[in-house]
């Protein structure tokens, strides 16, 4: 699969661990906390939030229970929305199952995978500028 490639083949690399989501029976109360240890409010609806700390603006998304789009995962962050549409014709040139590349409405785009493992990632194009927060 993707260990017998050729050289001049290879996948672009990840570069940046950009966010984790976690499913949280109650968001408000999570929100909360998490805002209480720092982090920065970006992104508030009614059945998830995102949230961000430090220099690097490590992300957490807050799933709430009735939270469908996305399940937990990681996200490997890009500044460059081609690498992520590169990456995800490469993985499906290698055999690899990836969902389909998406935008979202907060400007950024991504497209889901598991890893051989079974765990869900995300490779999420993220704008240099940041997401824009909705609050």
């Amino acid at each position: 699969m993707m260990a017998e490639q050729n050289s001049e083949e290879r996948l672009i690399k990840v570069s940046r661990l950009g966010h984790v989501a976690i499913r949280v029976h109650d968001v408000n109360r999570a929100k909360i906390f998490y805002m209480g240890l720092g982090m920065k409010l970006i992104w508030d609806a009614p059945d998830w939030c995102y949230l961000e700390s430090g220099p690097g603006n490590d992300g957490l998304a807050l799933l709430g229970p009735g939270y469908k789009a996305a399940g937990p995962h990681f996200a490997f962050h890009f500044t460059d929305k081609r690498e992520i549409e590169q990456l995800h014709a490469q993985l499906l040139a290698t055999g690899v199952q990836v969902g389909a590349l998406h935008d979202h409405r907060d400007g950024t785009s991504s497209f889901y995978l598991r890893d051989p493992e079974g765990n869900w990632l995300e490779m999420l194009y993220h704008p240099q500028e940041g997401i824009p927060s909705n609050q």
